[in-house]
């Protein structure tokens, strides 16, 4: 099978690759590295330029499926009017180069996967949502909805599409809980605000392989990549305390993340709001999750690391 991959160095993008090549699959990295596309190390690169809008059509001919997860990273810096831009037009303006692109090929890929992510939802409370919940109305759902809506033109050209609406990725080499463990480990973790925000979490290898069954089994339409087991904060705070060990009493208010983030409404999105969201998509797809509940996925992320630390 051969699957292109653009943000292919991410925290997903870099363990889909290696799963695939383990298994003896072929990856083409679509990156935006000086050099063109060429055969390396790492296998087929096809050069993308996404701010110039050019892509080298022709490394895209006769692909099994393309995974579209490039985009700049939400939480990458101050949540500044300017970070806002680049992340929107990051989002929107590569995913409409790749599915033109997509779209005029000779022979398009049997499934496009493109990003997306479970802010489609915006802020819920206690509603349980799916992949039939309507969007919401904040920052992020508003993006979400223009990211997925930039998928048109390989819809149109007949190529199948499943948008991955991803909920908070658990993986130790980064992501969130990349970030935190260590505080959590040195007993300063604690819960954001009241703690009762939804978390829709799923586990990095869970992800890995539910992307790979959406390719296996031509899955299109909007995935939830989320576990089937949401919790509130407060409930993932004593989990990851439970994990390591340590006592998690110190919660964090709003004010104490003005000086690293900013303030406004998608500081609020990220950290003082949340969505109740189960994976109905996947389910229905006869998807089994290696880790469905938090505290044993928690044990197997990081609890034999502390153990040994």
């Amino acid at each position: 099978m051969d699957v292109a991959i653009s943000g292919a160095t991410g925290l997903i993008g870099s363990a889909l690759a290696r799963s695939l090549e383990a298994d003896g699959h072929r990856v083409v990295r679509i990156s935006r590295r000086p050099g063109g596309s060429a055969s390396t190390g790492r296998g087929r690169e096809v050069h993308w330029d996404p701010a110039a809008g050019t892509i080298d059509a022709a490394g895209l001919e006769g692909l099994d499926a393309v995974v579209h997860l490039a985009g700049e990273p939400i939480a990458s810096g101050r949540f500044t009017e300017e970070h806002k831009r680049r992340v929107w037009t990051s989002r929107t303006a590569g995913t409409q180069l790749l599915a033109r692109t997509l779209a005029e090929l000779s022979t398009p890929p049997g499934l496009l996967v493109s990003g997306s992510a479970i802010g489609y939802y915006g802020s819920r409370g206690d509603e349980v949502l799916t992949e039939s919940s309507p969007p919401g109305d904040d920052f992020l759902a508003d993006l979400c909805v223009a990211w997925e809506a930039a998928t048109g033109p390989a819809s149109s050209a007949g190529i199948p599409v499943a948008h991955i609406r991803t909920g908070i990725v658990l993986s130790t080499d980064g992501g969130m809980l990349g970030k935190v463990l260590l505080p959590y480990k040195l007993g300063l973790g604690g819960k954001a605000g009241r703690g009762d925000q939804w978390m829709s979490w799923i586990v990095l290898a869970d992800v890995v392989r539910a992307i790979r069954h959406l390719i296996d089994h031509s899955v299109s339409g909007p995935v939830d990549l989320t576990a089937p087991e949401p919790v509130t904060n407060a409930e993932f705070n004593r989990a990851l305390g439970r994990a390591v060990h340590r006592p998690t009493l110190l919660p964090i208010p709003r004010i104490a993340t003005k000086l690293p983030l900013g303030v406004g409404p998608l500081v609020d999105s990220l950290l003082f709001s949340g969505a109740r969201v189960l994976p109905k998509a996947l389910d229905e797809a006869g998807f089994t999750f290696d880790h469905p509940r938090l505290d044993e996925a928690l044990a197997a992320l990081v609890g034999r690391r502390h153990e040994v630390a």
